[in-house]
Order: structure tokens, then C-alpha cells, then sequence
């Protein structure tokens, strides 16, 4: 969180924050600026001071002190500081004063005459505004149309710098009742949020703003035309664009490395194209892989944006690659949170159950961090207004092509969307319960031949459907228009739009401070009348049955039965560091409740590929106990246990060759005992290689050698708990789910092995690319090795049918069979993706 919040706190109306900036290039220097609250245009920055880093420099922070070491600058300057990073704006600001300043070398003492030209500057700061070389302004031919933020992109051209960028926050002091949610406020100030946010409708009134939200799948295309046909289609300016693109690239290097010079060239062209008859500025840029989503506001507007965060989810192979999955900005607007969601979900008519999955994915793992980071995190739906756009893939059932075709031809879109599988899914509530659409009543926006308006004419000849949907959830929202665009002509799909007019809250001052004070009048009235006490509806909970990967949840009703609110808190037990173990959580882990009220606390247990090696051999068991504490009150304990049923999934590849029966029916002794180190485990001569493994690969081997996209398409999840149970239990003649589904559950279990394939002491050697270290391997690593290269190489016998290619497939098991114990830099993977590649071109091991 940066530190410009607490001085916010502090400050008067007119009163500015002092930021201090680093800019990993510039190490021989520091710029202090003032902004107005959140600094988005360079009108809002102006500079401050300037202080030379010395042989002795230190930067003095509360307690924290920090000492640099000259010679060391030369590396990559990433301070251990809690700062404000630099906006786009601001660094092209900061990098214009850069291309002026003389560089220090190491063995120099250095004289810093450089300086007096800002000293000079500071002192009159007019003539330092003049000095300062000014944000590039892109004009119309008459002079009027000023936009903000162009040149500023330039200055952003790597990753790194960008993540920065996205994870930042920015509040303003507009928001008095957010600042109470500091940590730093107690029970006290808590109630007062409480009760203020309860009579928010007292202070605030609603005034309407238009919201222009777009989708657009470029399908790896650069802009060849403008955008203004999609993007200036309103005759009056909005104050909101939030656009989303996916398949911004479909290049390799894109997806395995996440960088692309397209990002910049798409962004050109959408700031080129925005309304002519206003000026607006970049607030927030987010993007994975090919699904990017960009948020601009009018610049009037800007200083009443807040709370800015941004988050992304995969939901590809795994669950975690970014050809597929969601990014997401939230906001707070005046007094309105806001949510927007740019998602690309799964392809082919046939996976809507996939595509209800990746979205249900989304809603639970994309999270937004607080302002208080003791609190959880926000999900998308915890938002006043959620707005969702993208390529939901979502396709025509039940009709052939020329049918549709014909439909279309008559303009008869209300037949037509009877067969369109997002509406089906939203009558029956699978997916976007709550959400709204509004009326389509233009043709199908996929699939068109590049460059026309033909339907596709390939080989696949695919049908014609509503891929690019916009949809939106909460109170005060009405659409003006939702319509497809045809003049646009890049990709195979067409853009899409929407303009919604969203009634926002603003705050009445005079009403707030009015409501503020008679809340803390009543406060003051009953604050040490009574202790608080709660009564909780279970003190002992059971898990029965707790699997690998399977989400279990129980419930704690809390009911404040004293006679004053109350603010309770998981607290962690002596001489630990959290206040459960790993495989439970609390959810909310704290929280304050009314006198009267009541909240339901979610007790829920996911055991994953970390805690799995343990319950499996039974050293750790499902047993916690969780504190209760309630400020200015009693603890309470409670109990939690449950029997955790063991699993093939995070059991070591030596264990499982030494079983011959499902794992399940192994005694608890017999796990325990088996280890690397116990060669007298058994009698029995063990497996080659474990016989889980076997299945899964030889289910593929016999029925996926040809299947399109394999491993690189994920499966069903309920499909994965039934191989899973199938491989922990029994042995069937084959195994359950689709191939994909089979093909993700071999990367799973290769991904839960406690020692991967390639053990964590041979991984050094083989980064530098010693293909003789596989004979070295453990005797069941090795075979395991060898059985798995052999099975790639015969999938890539047959790629013109699956589509597999070499590099993908090292990509996604070197990261599996050759894992670190550390985090990998990005050189570390490529030298692991070349050494598993050697042996995927090769015959022979």
C-alpha cells in the first residue's frame, strides 16, 4: 500500500502529498514530487526536489533504514520500500529531467553540478513548468481535441514495469467512509463505518454517468483501419471507456514469455480513436497474454477515481495458463464501487460446461486486494456494479448452418437467440445468475472471413454465433444502446458495444457531516455499557471423507447475543504464524457485527499438491483449532477435524511403485513406513514405474494421440474427481472424462509429486543442458523419464492430426519434470525448456 494514503488522511483541501519516485534507470538520483490527490495527468505533478545519491546515502523511512551501496547501482534498483510507483504519465515526466543529468560512476566522488539547474527551478516554479518538458498532446485539425497520455506509452516497454504499474493503488480523500476502514482505526471506528455505510442514503444522491464498454477479439491481428466506427459511434462523449481485446497475439512467443509489441500498437489506436469532443486519461491497463483490458475517464472525472486494482486469472491446461481466463480492474467511482471483467473462455460448440467452469473459476479465484491487507480479499461480485465483457465463446445449438443462415437473412435474431447456449444457461441459472443482458438485435459477430463481411468460408465452414457478449449487475443501470460493428473489418470476429448510463453515488458533505456526527453522539452514549459476547451456533466441526483437490465447507453462524456491537478476529495460537493450518481457512477471518445481527463465518478445507505428501502418509492429520477473539471480550475455541482420504496425488513416485494395491486400501503404517530410505519396504518386487501413471498414459496413448489441442485444452473438474477417485480406489478398465480431462489429471499428479521426475539435486546439472544426467536418475525416476519422453514423441508422430508442436510440449512438462526449489527467472526456464526439448527430438534417451 503506498504511504501517500496515511499523509492523505492529514491533508486540507488544497493541500498536496509529497511522493518520492525511483526509476530503475535513473540510480544516481531521486525526484520528490507533489500531486493532487491521484495523480493521473501531468497538470496534477509538478517537481519538488532533487537529492543526489552519495557514497553514504541513506534514506530514513519511520524505524526503517535503508543503506545503498554505490557500487551496486549498476544493477537493477529495486528498493525494499513501500512507494509510489510510477504512472505513465509520470514517467515520462520524471524521464525528460533524466536525458539532462550527468551520470556517477562507482570510482567518482561525485560533485553534482547538475543540480543547481533544479534547485534554481524549485525555488521558482513557474519557470520550473516551463522547464519541464510537457506531456505530448495529440490535436484535431482545429486545435479543440486534446487527449492525455499517449507519449507516456512509450516510455512503458517492459513487463516488469508494468506490473508495477497495474498493481498500484490510489485513493482519494472524497471517500470519508473508506478511510475509517484503515488498519489503523479500531472497534470504535469500526462501528462508525458500519453505521455509516447503513445510512449511506442519507448523505449521498445519485447522478448519472455513461459508460462505454466494448469487447473485440482481434484474433492476432494489427490494426489495419480506425476504431473510431466502434469506438466514437455516440453522438455525446462518455465519461467511462472500458474496452476489452482478446487474442491480442497468438504467437508462441507471446504465450510462453507474456510479452508483445502489439499491446502498444492496439492501445495507439484506440486512444486515436476515442471521442473527439473530449480529453481523457489512461487510468489502468491490464493484460494476459491476449486478453487485454484498457480503462480511460474523462479527465474532469479522474479526481473522483479511487481504490484502483487490477488482477488476472488463467483458467487454461492446469488452471493456469493465459490463453484463456479473465483480467479485471475495480474502482471506486465517488462513492460507488465498480468491477469490470474482460474474459476469454473456452472454444468449440460442444465445451459450454467448460465455459459455465471457467467462468464460475473466475468469480471465485480473481481477487482484489483491500486497503486494510488484514481483511480478505474482494471478489468480483462484492461490488456495487459489475460490468462483463468479452469472448464468451458461448455458440448456436441445435441448428445446422444454413438454418441459422436463414435466420439471419430475416432478421428473425429472437428465433435465433432461443438457440444460443448463454441464454439457455442463464434461464436455467448455470452461469451469470443476477447478471442482465439486453435485447441482441444484430447479427452474429463470429465468424467472418478477414477483411469482409462473408461468413466463414473455410474448410470448417463453423456457424455463425454471438461470441462477443456484454453484460452487467447492480441497481441503477440502463442501456441505450448494444450493437455489433460491422465497418470494422480487421478480424474474424466483429466489435461489439454498449453504452450504459449507471447511476453513481456522489456524497452531500453537509449530509455527512451531519449523519457522522449524530452516529458518534450514539456511540458515545453506549460504548463501555457492556462487554460483547457471541453465541455461536457449532463449537465442533467434521470433515468426513476430505480429498485431494475437493472443496469442503461447513458453517459457523455467529450471532451477537451482548448488548453493544462487537468486532471478532481469528487470532493465531502461541508459537505459530497463522491462525490455522494450510488446508483451513476462515472466511471472513474477522469481522464486526451489530448488536442483534448474526454472520456466517465458511469453515472451508482444500487440501492442494503442498499439504497432500503429508496427510497422505499420515505424519499430518485433518485436526486444528481455531481462536476466537473478540476485542474488549472472552475467546472462544473451536474445534475442527475431519479424515482425510489418501491419494496417488502427492505420493512420491518410489511409494507408489512399491504399491501394487489402490492407495486407499493400503494401511496407514505401510504409507508411513515407505520411503527412499527403506529399501526393505517389501518383499515383492515393486512396479517399474506407478501403475496411476501407467493408466493414464495409456488411456491417452490408445484414445488421444489424434485429439486436437490435447493438453493444451483443460478438462472438466468433476470429470478430474472422478479419475481421481477411480485411480485412488480401484482399478477400472478405463478411466472416466473426456481425453482432456485424462490429459489434465497427468499434468496434476505430475505437478503434486513431492520430488518431481528430475529430483531437486540433479536440477543444477541439467540446466546446463547434460542430457547423460537422465542415467544417473533413481532407478523408478528414470523409468518414469523414459516413459513419458517415449509417449510425447509418438503424440508428435501424429501433430498434423493434434496439432501438438515441440516447444509446447516442452514447456509445459519441463515445468513439471524439472522443477526448483526456488523461483525460476526467466533464463532458468528457458534452459529447462531446452533441455526436455532434446529428448522430445530425439529417438533414443
Amino acid at each position: 500500500m503506498d504511504q501517500s494514503v496515511a499523509i492523505q488522511e492529514t491533508l486540507g483541501k488544497e493541500e498536496n502529498c509529497i511522493v518520492v519516485s525511483f526509476e530503475p534507470r535513473m540510480v544516481s538520483k531521486i525526484f520528490i514530487y507533489t500531486h493532487r490527490r491521484m495523480a493521473i495527468t501531468a497538470d496534477d505533478v509538478s517537481l519538488e526536489d532533487i537529492i543526489p545519491i552519495t557514497l553514504d546515502f541513506a534514506v530514513v523511512e519511520g524505524n526503517f533504514l535503508l543503506i545503498l551501496n554505490i557500487q551496486s547501482l549498476a544493477k537493477v534498483f529495486d528498493l525494499a520500500l513501500s512507494i509510489f510507483p510510477l504512472t505513465f504519465t509520470l514517467s515520462t515526466k520524471v524521464s525528460s529531467h533524466h536525458d539532462v543529468a550527468t551520470n556517477i560512476l562507482p570510482t567518482q566522488v561525485p560533485k553534482f553540478e547538475w543540480i543547481k539547474k533544479y534547485k534554481k527551478s524549485i525555488k521558482r516554479q513557474e519557470a520550473m513548468k516551463q522547464a519541464i518538458a510537457p506531456l505530448e498532446v495529440l490535436s484535431t485539425k482545429n486545435n479543440q481535441h486534446q487527449k492525455i497520455g499517449l507519449s507516456s506509452l512509450q516510455s512503458i516497454s517492459s513487463r516488469e514495469e508494468r506490473d508495477d504499474l497495474v498493481r498500484s493503488s490510489s485513493h482519494t480523500t472524497s471517500n470519508k467512509a473508506q478511510i475509517l476502514a484503515m488498519p489503523q482505526f479500531g472497534l470504535r471506528d469500526n462501528l462508525i463505518r458500519c453505521e455509516l455505510l447503513k445510512s449511506e442514503d442519507s448523505y449521498t444522491y445519485l447522478e448519472n454517468f455513461r459508460f462505454f464498454l466494448g469487447t473485440y477479439n482481434v484474433n492476432g491481428q494489427t490494426p489495419k483501419e480506425s476504431l473510431r466506427p466502434w469506438l466514437s459511434c455516440t453522438p455525446e462523449p462518455p465519461d467511462i471507456y472500458c474496452l476489452g481485446f482478446q487474442e491480442l497475439d497468438l504467437s508462441k512467443e507471446a504465450f510462453f514469455f507474456s510479452d508483445t509489441p502489439k499491446e502498444l500498437e492496439w492501445m495507439k489506436a484506440v486512444f486515436e480513436a476515442l471521442h473527439e469532443e473530449a480529453n481523457y486519461a489512461l487510468v489502468k491497463l491490464i493484460r494476459l497474454v491476449g486478453i487485454m483490458l484498457i480503462f480511460y475517464v474523462k479527465k474532469e472525472h479522474a479526481e473522483f477515481i479511487s481504490d484502483v486494482e487490477a488482477e488476472t486469472v488463467g483458467t487454461g491446461i492446469m488452471g493456469r495458463m493465459g490463453n484463456k481466463g479473465a483480467v479485471a480492474i475495480r474502482f471506486r467511482f465517488h462513492n460507488s464501487d465498480i468491477c469490470v471483467v474482460n474474459s476469454h473462455l473456452a472454444a468449440h460448440v460442444e465445451e459450454y460446461e467448460r465455459r459455465n467452469q471457467d467462468f464460475k473459476d473466475i468469480c471465485s479465484r480473481l481477487q482484489f486486494r483491500q486497503l486494510d491487507p488484514t481483511q480478505p480479499p474482494l471478489t468480483i461480485l462484492k461490488h456495487n456494479v459489475v460490468l462483463w465483457i468479452g469472448d464468451l465463446n458461448y455458440r448456436i445449438s441445435d441448428l445446422d448452418v444454413d438454418k441459422v443462415k436463414d435466420l439471419i437473412a430475416k432478421n428473425d435474431f429472437e428465433t435465433l437467440h432461443s438457440y444460443d447456449q448463454l441464454k439457455r444457461q442463464i434461464d436455467v441459472e448455470a452461469v451469470f445468475v443476477g447478471f442482465k443482458e439486453g435485447e441482441i438485435d444484430f447479427q452474429p459477430t463470429y465468424k467472418y472471413d478477414t477483411g469482409s463481411d462473408k461468413w466463414d468460408t473455410s474448410e470448417k465452414c463453423r456457424i455463425p454465433a454471438w461470441c462477443d457478449r456484454i453484460l452487467w449487475k447492480g441497481k441503477n443501470i440502463q442501456q441505450e444502446h448494444y450493437k455489433s460493428h460491422m465497418d470494422v473489418r480487421t478480424s474474424d470476429h466483429k466489435p461489439v458495444s454498449s453504452l450504459l448510463v449507471i447511476g453513481v453515488n456522489r456524497v452531500n458533505p453537509d449530509a455527512y457531516k451531519k449523519t457522522f456526527e449524530e452516529i458518534v453522539r450514539n456511540i458515545d452514549k453506549m460504548e463501555n455499557e457492556c462487554i460483547p459476547s457471541l453465541s455461536l451456533s457449532k463449537r465442533e466441526f467434521h470433515f468426513k471423507d476430505v480429498k485431494f483437490m475437493q472443496h469442503h465447507a461447513e458453517t459457523l453462524n455467529l450471532f451477537n447475543d451482548g448488548q453493544v456491537p462487537c468486532q471478532f478476529e481469528f487470532i493465531q495460537k502461541p508459537n505459530e504464524s497463522t491462525y490455522s493450518k494450510p488446508w483451513l481457512t476462515a472466511n471472513p477471518p474477522k469481522g464486526f457485527i451489530a448488536q442483534g445481527a448474526s454472520m456466517d463465518v465458511d469453515l472451508e478445507v482444500f487440501v492442494n499438491r503442498s499439504m497432500a505428501p503429508d496427510l497422505n502418509c499420515g505424519k499430518q492429520e485433518i485436526e486444528d483449532i481455531l481462536v476466537l477473539h473478540l476485542e474488549r471480550g472472552k475467546d472462544y475455541f473451536i474445534s475442527v477435524t475431519g479424515n482425510y482420504l489418501p491419494s496417488c496425488y502427492g505420493t512420491s513416485i518410489y511409494s507408489l511403485c512399491h504399491m501394487k494395491e489402490p492407495i486407499q486400501d493400503m494401511p496407514k503404517e505401510t504409507l508411513l513406513e515407505l520411503s527412499p530410505n527403506d529399501d526393505a519396504a517389501t518383499d515383492e518386487k515393486p512396479l517399474d514405474i506407478p501403475k496411476e501413471l501407467w493408466m493414464m498414459v495409456d488411456h491417452l496413448f490408445r484414445n488421444a494421440v489424434n485429439q486436437e489441442d490435447i493438453f493444451q485444452q483443460p478438462g472438466l473438474r468433476t470429470e478430474f474427481a472422478e479419475i481421481r477417485d477411480c485411480l485412488d480406489s480401484g482399478m477400472p478398465d478405463s478411466l472416466p472424462g473426456s481425453n482432456h480431462s485424462v490429459a489434465e489429471a497427468l499434468l496434476l499428479f505430475l505437478d503434486a509429486l513431492p520430488e518431481p521426475v528430475i529430483p531437486f539435486s540433479f536440477y543444477q546439472q541439467c540446466l546446463e543442458c547434460s542430457s547423460s544426467i537422465i542415467s544417473m536418475l533413481p532407478q523408478f525416476h528414470k523409468n518414469v523419464f523414459n516413459y513419458l519422453a517415449a509417449f510425447l514423441r509418438e503424440l508428435l508422430k501424429n501433430s498434423a492430426n493434434n496439432r501438438l508442436e515441440v516447444d509446447i510440449l516442452a514447456t509445459i512438462f519441463a515445468s513439471l519434470l524439472l522443477r526448483s526449489t526456488k523461483k525460476q527467472d526467466l533464463a532458468e526456464k528457458k534452459k529447462t525448456q531446452e533441455f526436455f526439448q532434446h529428448f522430445l527430438t530425439q529417438h533414443s534417451s
